[in-house]
């Protein structure tokens, strides 16, 4: 009986120490979406779920907020990547978010963006507890080294009442970004 107890204990140790944070996240429901990235705790955005040096062992970059280089309120978000995986995801640095949404309705998304050096994507898409169903908004299109404003737009699909967003940076370089907003475009509401 004490070897099987002693199994079990060592398989579920195992599993513990396998298990790995993806992103780590400061809530604040009073700072609503926080796209202009003004809010901010813990060295991170706060409402953002955001894929830290913490919680990526194989990188190497530093986050933070760049009071002189903006486009909106005071400041922005700023990865200087010196190391990263060119996966995406919870695998490189970046952020992600979602947000309730209304089935069949047609969402902009906007936000300002500069880069120097890195590549990077960004998605959006309709989204449950298991499945997702997501279109690239943009990617290292924009040109380097000047702030650039990306705009699209995405119908979330009849089954999903979510809409996830995500930015993913793929290559070593610096990356700052500001003013993210998510919004209903007008008359794109289901019928």
């Amino acid at each position: 009986m004490k070897t099987k107890i002693c199994a079990w204990i060592a398989v579920a140790a195992l599993g513990a120490a396998g298990c790995q944070e993806m992103s780590e996240q400061v809530v604040d429901r009073s700072a609503g979406t926080n796209g202009g990235f003004e809010h901010t705790r813990s060295g991170l955005p706060v409402n953002w779920l955001v894929y830290s040096p913490k919680t990526i062992p194989t990188g190497s970059y530093k986050l933070g907020f760049d009071k002189k280089d903006f486009k909106e309120g005071k400041q922005s978000l700023r990865f200087a990547v010196d190391k990263c995986s060119s996966d995406g995801g919870w695998h490189s640095p970046g952020f992600c978010q979602e947000f309730p949404a209304t089935p069949g309705t047609t969402y902009a998304i906007r936000f300002w963006i500069k880069s120097r050096g890195c590549k990077w994507t960004s998605s959006m898409g309709g989204v449950s507890a298991k499945t997702g169903d997501f279109v690239k908004v943009d990617s290292t299109a924009v040109a380097q080294g000047s702030w650039q404003r990306v705009e699209r737009k995405y119908k979330v699909p009849l089954r999903y009442d979510r809409l996830r967003f995500e930015l993913s940076i793929r290559s070593p370089g610096t990356l700052w970004i500001d003013d993210v907003r998510i919004e209903p475009v007008a008359g794109g509401h289901a019928k």
